[in-house]
């Protein structure tokens, strides 16, 4: 069984920075993409950031390009995202996901992952 555990979420202020992990177990394959997600209150899930197993390729979505980097320590089973130049508007609940993926080249919503970490709050102050 795939668990994902992750951490490092809190409250700054606007323009400081935080760095999430997720920390994966039970894991089976060997293809696969990680994703940070956000859902704001009353506000859709959406997806920040994915990285593919193989070779590191990684996407954004265009409010956090420039400010977040994706990134893995496959020898450590653990996914981070660091995030600089924060906004209120990145306040959130963030949550990491992973699932089978053939390549890193093509965003996978939502719906397209199987394990999902229980959440770290992040709370932007003005």
């Amino acid at each position: 069984q795939v668990q994902l555990v992750e951490s490092g979420g809190g409250s700054v202020q606007a323009g400081g920075s935080l760095r999430l992990s997720c920390a994966a177990s039970g894991y089976i394959y060997t293809r696969y993409c990680m994703g940070w997600f956000r859902q704001a209150p009353g506000q859709e899930r959406e997806g920040v950031a994915q990285i593919f197993s193989i070779g590191g390729s990684t996407l954004y979505t265009d409010s956090v390009k420039g400010r977040f980097t994706i990134s893995q320590d496959n020898a450590k089973n653990m996914l981070y995202l660091q995030m600089n130049s924060l906004k209120p508007e990145d306040t959130a609940m963030y949550y990491c996901a992973t699932s089978w993926c053939a390549h890193g080249g093509r965003w996978l919503g939502g719906d397209e992952y199987n394990y999902w970490g229980q959440g770290t709050q992040v709370t932007v102050s003005s």
